[in-house]
């Protein structure tokens, strides 16, 4: 399997102040910077190739902790782009570099499930996300009778992701809104979403017959998936949770 993060945010005003630099993936974490946890747990999890899509401070951090650092674009797509390209065939997980609190043990219990679909994505139900971080900045969505949160990583199965390069660009995008990924799937998914009626069944099937590709959520995967940091309240969040947690 080969993992690709994606490193290239940038942040600005109070955010970039806080964290002393502009650069999401940089922001100081514990003993390191945000982007770290990704990589120690896709390292922990078998990949035998960690590739980070970012700019030369990314490249500076990282150093030898991964196989290579394929240089950033202005565009945020062009990036997804980037990363698909170096999964040659094989099997690829795409993640994010803000998810503070990912562990080896939380990812590999989704990779556990993931190789039954073309892509997968996690998602958390409301209740575990919400028990996991109380009084966090909200991330939570209600789609049909089911309250969930998403996760901000993304398995497709060996060769799938360049064979639907372009949707795989939408969806990694639209990852954090099931909302706004059933809107790429149509307007009969908007329909169902206005009238209260979308659930996550409906974006899966639609993805089957849009693109031909089995798509699945991996419901019931850990919150430490789905935290991920936005705001300057996301992030002082994540700073006060793991001072508790010590």
């Amino acid at each position: 399997m080969i993992v690709a993060i994606t490193a290239g945010g940038r942040v600005e005003g109070e955010l970039a102040s806080l964290i002393g630099a502009p650069v999401k993936a940089l922001a100081p974490f514990g003993a390191g910077a945000l982007i770290d946890p990704a990589i120690v747990a896709a390292r922990a999890n078998g990949a035998h190739r960690i590739v980070v899509i970012g700019g030369d401070a990314v490249a500076a951090h990282c150093g030898g902790a991964v196989d290579e650092v394929v240089p950033e674009s202005p565009d945020g797509r062009e990036n997804i782009r980037k990363a698909i390209a170096t999964c040659e065939g094989e099997a690829l997980l795409l993640m994010t570099s803000d998810m503070p609190f990912v562990s080896a043990a939380t990812l590999g219990a989704f990779l556990e499930r993931a190789p039954a679909a073309d892509v997968a994505l996690p998602l958390a139900s409301a209740a575990a996300y919400e028990g996991t971080y109380p009084g966090a900045p909200p991330h939570v969505t209600r789609l049909g009778n089911e309250r969930i949160a998403n996760g901000s990583v993304v398995y497709f199965g060996p060769g799938v992701a360049p064979r639907v390069l372009d949707s795989a660009q939408k969806l990694f995008a639209a990852r954090k809104s099931l909302v706004r990924m059933a809107l790429l799937l149509g307007p009969a998914l908007l329909a169902r979403f206005v009238c209260g009626r979308l659930e996550i069944a409906h974006v899966e099937a639609r993805a089957r017959t849009l693109l031909g590709i089995d798509a699945r959520a991996v419901r019931d995967s850990a919150a430490e998936l789905c935290f991920d940091v936005d705001t300057v309240a996301d992030y002082r969040y994540a700073l006060a949770h793991r001072d508790r947690a010590r």
